[in-house]
């Protein structure tokens, strides 16, 4: 827990002068049924965009000061690793490559590894990010935090399904696989 504080300490000192919200790599109704436009439209274009333009514009408000700059910049890195690991569904979607590898040397199978993924995403009360590491430990993120050893990440903040699920998050985590960009999640490896 030590080191852990220590490299928040790293990246919280290296913010940059602006930020940027990556393109979505496809059209804001591709990913439907699993994830629809109207999801889209809120989750994308009004929340990710909005962590940087407030980072942009230095608004943090009357309080909170650093922290909520800190916030906006967490929100902003997250929302670009998680948008552009998605993908229009199409057939079976099951991980390959190096992501498949280290999925079965930590658990086995994949279906071992998504039961165990579920199991720690339920746990997290309130908002947060559940990820599969690059050293393949499933990990939590209460909040928003940078964290640099992210390969698979599922943004478990109410915003990313309850248009789509309203309280039924299993459904959703159920869902997210099938559009999950495994090519992208190996060149994270």
């Amino acid at each position: 827990m030590e080191l852990r504080n220590h490299i928040d300490l790293v990246e919280a000192s290296t913010r940059p002068a602006k930020l940027d919200t990556t393109p979505l790599p496809y059209a804001r109704d591709a990913l439907e049924p699993v994830m629809s436009e109207a999801t889209i439209d809120y989750h994308y274009e009004s929340l990710a965009k909005g962590y940087a333009k407030r980072y942009n514009a230095d608004n943090t408000g009357n309080s909170g000061g650093t922290y909520v700059k800190d916030f906006n910049r967490a929100g902003n890195f997250l929302h670009n690793k998680f948008f552009p690991q998605l993908r229009a569904p199409k057939g079976a979607n099951r991980p390959r490559g190096a992501v498949l590898a280290l999925i079965e040397e930590k658990f086995g199978t994949w279906e071992d590894f998504k039961e165990a993924f579920k199991e720690t995403a339920m746990k997290i009360q309130g908002s947060g990010w559940v990820y599969l590491s690059t050293g393949g430990d499933i990990k939590t993120i209460a909040n928003h935090a940078v964290r640099t050893d992210i390969c698979v990440l599922v943004d478990w903040w109410e915003h990313a399904w309850a248009l789509d699920y309203q309280a039924d998050k299993e459904k959703y985590l159920d869902n997210i696989w099938k559009i999950i960009d495994w090519d992208v999640c190996n060149e994270r490896l």
